[in-house]
């Protein structure tokens, strides 16, 4: 059955890099397993100094961005098991041109065994900087600098954020949350499947039972084998009823 998780976060500035290195399985995170779970790494609309180089965006990122702005924008999303990799990607790359639009991007798609169950998670991270490209050509230290609407060639380039309070971020939020639903069941249907997704909550949608608790490496490592068998067989009961 098609599950739904998106998360969206912000990195503060001096986290780029390393969270970069982490979804393209680079530097300290080349080696051991985590590096063969990783299925697609592509980049796409970067500034003509990042010289088609993501890990310049990100490091000009980290160097030059406002003390308390965000380097860059996460998007975390689960990608349905019953398409194939070709067919995910078809999808993710879909919603990247609705949602992303023309500000650079760097996204990878990994494939880990789950600790519980022996399943493969597909899933999909996707980095993206909310400073939107115009027709002004900036050097690194002036792109990140605070926007000038009087005069945009002597600022920075415009963040997609700038001036929305919390509330309208919150129904932004929502807004992709749905939006990435209709996506995944675009897609589903294009391709067969009768499985949809929902991105509401089960108690907005009128539903009673609990919502799966994701557990982490560290949750697991501690429950005993027959608390692993007991959520195991929770987790294929409400499959088999959903």
């Amino acid at each position: 059955m098609a599950s739904y998780h998106l998360s969206i976060k912000s990195g503060k500035k001096g986290t780029a890099v390393e969270h970069a290195n982490y979804i393209a399985r680079e530097g300290k995170f080349r080696k051991g397993q985590k590096r063969e779970d990783l299925l697609v790494l592509a980049h796409g609309n970067l500034p003509e100094w990042a010289n088609n180089n993501p890990a310049v965006l990100w490091k000009m990122a980290d160097k030059h961005e406002r003390k308390n702005g965000a380097a860059y924008r996460e998007f975390e999303m689960a990608l349905p098991h019953e398409l194939t990799l070709e067919q995910n990607l078809e999808l993710f790359n879909d919603f990247i041109r609705h949602e992303v639009g023309n500000k650079p991007y760097q996204f990878a798609i990994h494939a880990p065994m789950a600790s519980l169950g022996k399943v493969v998670q597909t899933h999909g991270h996707l980095m993206v900087s909310d400073r939107i490209p115009d027709d002004i050509i900036r050097l690194p230290e002036q792109h990140f600098r605070r926007y000038n609407s009087a005069h945009p060639e002597l600022g920075g380039c415009k963040k997609d954020s700038g001036g929305k309070d919390r509330a309208a971020m919150r129904e932004h939020a929502i807004s992709i949350r749905s939006s990435f639903a209709d996506y995944q069941n675009k897609y589903l249907a294009k391709y067969g499947h009768a499985a949809r997704v929902d991105h509401r909550s089960n108690r907005d949608r009128g539903l009673t039972s609990e919502p799966e608790q994701h557990l982490g490496s560290s949750a697991i490592s501690k429950m005993t084998s027959e608390e692993k068998e007991q959520y195991k067989a929770k987790r294929s009961s409400k499959n088999q009823h959903s």
